[in-house]
């Protein structure tokens, strides 16, 4: 059984890490979570998806506008189509369920329609920030939950590669759009997944104003952190965190297609005012 030291220490990459004397299971579960990108075939069943989207349902929404959906997809040809458009990443396929989590608008569109209300505001980047984040709320409830039931998990955010043909595939209306995918089965046992470390706190945690300069020791500390790690999952990752990082937002063709993602947005019914 994992120590609450040794969850600290593997969630930060470092066996110097300070361990806080507030603690619960709740937040060492929390601790513990790993990207899981091997599965076995056993499937997820309906009571069990049941239950995870209950409590994905329990995350905070919005001004209760429930500006989300998802997609649950078990379909192999389905999966195998969507895995094409997300760069073909080889978990799609293997996990016997995919999420697709969906910025949501259309049902809001709806009611007003129904009660003769105009839905203007719908038309502002605002809503659709609303849709993003409910979504993604929900979805990290879902991964708890998930996990919690001995499942796996893995985001998928190459869903944003084609969103057009994402969009014909699950037969999306306009004004819903998929923001991110989420394999979901059981860890293959024969190829366990490990914890990523994080940057230390002096990085993200800020007390009542922001710093750059803060980050910089932390940022050095994570930089070896990551090579250590690369290097110990046979990662083919050059260099340390911010090389990769640098690289990944050198330029537009670096995202993937997602370059287009406005374009995108307008097409599927999001003007973004």
């Amino acid at each position: 059984m994992n120590t609450r030291a040794s969850l600290y220490q593997a969630r930060y990459g470092s066996p110097d890490v300070a361990v806080p004397d507030a603690g619960s299971p709740v937040i060492d579960h929390l601790l513990a979570h790993s990207s899981v990108r091997a599965y076995l075939p056993d499937p997820v069943s309906d009571d069990t998806l049941a239950a995870i989207i209950a409590a994905a349902q329990s995350a905070a929404s919005s001004s209760n506008l429930h500006a989300w959906s998802v997609v649950a997809v078990r379909d192999p040809a389905r999966k195998a189509r969507l895995a094409e458009f997300a760069g073909d990443q080889e978990h799609i396929h293997k996990a016997p369920l995919l999420l697709v989590w969906l910025a949501d608008l259309a049902r809001l569109e709806q009611v007003a329609n129904k009660l003769g209300e105009p839905s203007s505001a719908l038309d502002y980047l605002e809503m659709f920030e609303v849709g993003v984040i409910d979504a993604a709320l929900a979805a990290q409830n879902a991964v708890t939950a998930a996990e919690s039931l001995g499942l796996g998990t893995v985001y998928i955010g190459a869903m944003r590669n084609k969103p057009e043909e994402v969009a014909a595939e699950l037969q999306l209306p306009t004004r819903v759009v998929a923001m991110f995918g989420l394999c979901l089965g059981t860890p293959d046992p024969q190829a366990p997944a490990s914890v990523k470390p994080r940057p230390a706190q002096s990085v993200v945690l800020h007390q009542e104003t922001y710093s750059l300069p803060a980050q910089a020791a932390g940022l050095e500390q994570y930089d070896e952190a990551m090579r250590a790690f690369y290097t110990s999952q046979n990662m083919k990752v050059r260099g340390t965190w911010s090389n990769h990082s640098a690289k990944r937002v050198r330029d537009g063709a670096a995202l993937s297609g997602r370059d287009r993602l406005v374009e995108a947005l307008n097409k599927r019914g999001f003007p973004l005012k």
